[in-house]
């Protein structure tokens, strides 16, 4: 394993981490919390020193079990939490998103129960739970540098989702020099990544990125197949059918990554994350051990060479040549600014009439 600073904030992150949101919830498959205890301690070993939680995960369950799981190591690790959902005055119904408070007040009451949970005096790092670029004001700001003026946490992040786009957030984020922006970011889906990274390089911020669902929820490490049926309760299953069905013939056109008892598929899929020097970390969902043992070794597998950058990028640019509806199109991207940040980062066209 090797480790990656966030920003210039001095907090210290494995480059492949633990992603603890299905810590605690049943969204990924059911396991008990002595499994997902094991699977902490288990990812240790291997080298795996960022730990990434967030108090809606569970309503606050899976903050319990990674204080419990990390009681006798926080000298040797990075936490993470995150807040901003208010779970406390709301019901979760089913995988719905829940109404969302980033008033003063409630961000420090939130900074303090997520701290209690943890049972850890701090955190390393304290991200914004998909917060709307218009909700984060100049006294919420203010509240978050006095929290960490107070020692509450020390590198600061907004985490974006749960899907695709948030342009203006990231952005946003980039230009404030927030230490770190967590967004999803993989081979089949690299806006919104590639576009905070031109972002970074263009303000000259030192922003980290972290990339989370690197493996595009289960294709790119092939563990959602043709036969795969998923369960009612299955997170992954929120993804239209005809986008897994295009993704299993870019996963085939993606083959040449694999190198036979060198790298897999899963290992090439985080060796090209890990190659932006601006990607600070790539939190995969691990499911069992097999997963560790193969996910924390991919920053020791040979990198990509430039011939495969290439032949990547010319794939992504054509689409991977596959000339139909994924059900997931760049004009069904998420944004809180009426499209604008679409269109200014060349991701949809501007509407036909505007200069």
């Amino acid at each position: 394993m090797q480790y990656r600073e966030l920003g210039d904030s001095g907090v210290e992150v494995s480059e492949v981490g633990f992603g603890a949101w299905v810590v605690g919830t049943d969204w990924w498959g059911d396991r008990s919390d002595a499994d997902a205890v094991d699977m902490v301690e288990y990812a240790l070993d291997q080298g795996v020193t960022y730990f990434d939680t967030g108090d809606v995960y569970g309503h606050g369950r899976s903050e319990e079990l990674m204080g419990e799981a990390l009681a006798e190591h926080r000298d040797e690790v990075t936490v993470s939490t995150k807040i901003g959902y208010d779970f406390y005055n709301n019901p979760q119904a089913g995988h719905g998103e829940l109404p969302k408070d980033l008033t003063p007040s409630y961000v420090r009451e939130a900074v303090d129960k997520s701290l209690d949970r943890l049972d850890m005096d701090y955190v390393d790092v304290l991200y914004l739970h998909n917060a709307n670029v218009d909700e984060v004001t100049d006294e919420v700001l203010e509240t978050l540098y006095d929290l960490r003026d107070e020692g509450r946490f020390d590198a600061l992040g907004w985490a974006l989702g749960p899907s695709i786009g948030w342009l203006a957030e990231g952005d946003r984020a980039v230009e404030l020099d927030f230490d770190v922006v967590q967004t999803v970011f993989n081979l089949l889906e690299q806006t919104p990544g590639n576009h905070f990274i031109d972002t970074i390089r263009e303000e000259g911020s030192d922003t980290s990125l972290v990339a989370r669902v690197p493996h595009s929820s289960g294709l790119l490490n092939k563990q959602v197949t043709p036969d795969t049926e998923l369960g009612e309760g299955d997170h992954r299953a929120h993804r239209p059918d005809q986008w897994f069905e295009t993704g299993w013939e870019k996963v085939e056109k993606l083959s040449f990554l694999e190198r036979d008892g060198a790298r897999t598929m899963g290992q090439a899929t985080i060796q090209w994350l890990l190659a932006n020097d601006d990607v600070a970390s790539v939190t995969p969902t691990f499911r069992t051990r097999d997963d560790i043992d193969e996910w924390a070794a991919a920053p020791e597998t040979p990198p990509l060479s430039d011939e495969e950058f290439d032949r990547v990028a010319d794939l992504y640019a054509d689409d991977f040549g596959i000339d139909r509806d994924d059900g997931m199109n760049p004009e069904d991207f998420r944004t809180s600014v009426g499209g604008d940040d679409l269109v200014d980062a060349g991701v949809v066209p501007a509407p036909s009439g505007d200069d």
